[in-house]
């Protein structure tokens, strides 16, 4: 080994060999074995502006920097933007996945004002994403389209029956319990996987409209947590699945800046951006209905 690794370095070679390859784990040392993926950041926020994404004077915001910089790092060229003429069919052939962080309808210009997707951009990015391409959605990801705007289709909207699932609201920010029933999935070995279970302060959105063939791999554990919408069975935080002969991972941690910066939870991205692209394997059959019995009751 050429040089001496950092401690982010090691957290995920630690891992390396489950779940990034020998081809991802030597890049982060030093050598390059591939072409790095290539993987479009999407932050735009036709709804609510999240501050991690909230870009000031023209500088990459928190949660843009973060994910470009260890994506570098580890073998991803990640670009992050908010430009939805990046969807258009002739130009969406160029990604090999997609990391949305965004609100609203983003075929509407909204908070931001940024350039919209057109019709054609959003059905580009479900059709790249049944023929193959990765997807990976953080936090406000679904409290995209569903609900918003005239379409107003929740669960028959197209986006909320890719990502598997659909914003209902969220409490006050808390520290909540997170049951980990897939420690294998990559990622999670040297990281949130190391437990049964994990606590972290966030904003813990309550979800619906998830379908049955989700492979969950972290459980909201909702006894004693603060907030009406929580008075329900636990139910599904962060899952796999595939969509056509796409990937689909989604989380809801990432509100808050130091959730960002957790190492632990930067791993857990590393892992959906090298399973999303096809650069890891992990075993995503359904288990919904095992591992949160009850998860479609939304009180109780």
């Amino acid at each position: 080994m050429s040089r001496n690794l950092n401690r982010r370095e090691l957290l995920l070679a630690g891992a390396g060999a489950a779940w990034l390859g020998a081809g991802v784990l030597s890049r982060s040392v030093g050598a390059t074995a591939r072409a790095p993926k290539k993987v479009l950041f999407f932050t735009k926020s036709s709804g609510f502006p999240h501050s991690v994404v909230t870009r000031q004077d023209g500088t990459p915001a928190h949660a843009e920097k973060i994910l470009t910089e260890i994506g570098k790092e580890h073998g991803f060229e990640v670009v992050a933007s908010k430009d939805g003429r990046l969807f258009e069919p002739d130009k969406i052939g160029e990604w090999d996945g997609f990391v949305f962080y965004t609100t609203g309808d983003l075929t509407t210009p909204g908070t931001d004002k940024s350039p919209p997707l057109s019709a054609d951009g959003e059905k580009a990015l479900y059709d790249a994403i049944r023929k193959g391409k990765g997807f990976i959605g953080m936090h406000s990801a679904t409290d995209t389209f569903g609900h918003h705007g005239a379409r107003n289709k929740g669960a028959e909207d197209p986006f909320i029956q890719m990502i598997g699932g659909e914003f209902v609201s969220h409490g006050p920010q808390q520290v909540a319990t997170l049951e980990v029933v897939d420690p294998k999935f990559p990622g999670l070995a040297d990281g949130f996987g190391k437990a049964s279970s994990f606590q972290i302060n966030d904003e813990w959105y309550a979800l619906k409209n998830q379908p049955d063939d989700l492979h969950v791999i972290l459980v909201q554990k909702t006894e004693g947590m603060d907030g009406h919408m929580y008075n329900r069975p636990d139910f599904p935080a962060t899952w796999a699945r595939k969509y056509g002969d796409g990937r689909v991972f989604y989380t809801s941690m990432g509100h808050r800046e130091d959730v960002w910066t957790n190492p632990n939870y930067q791993s857990l991205l590393l892992g959906a951006l090298a399973w999303s692209t096809g650069l890891a394997d992990a075993d995503v059959a359904p288990n919904i209905k095992q591992v949160t019995p009850g998860y479609d009751k939304l009180t109780r």
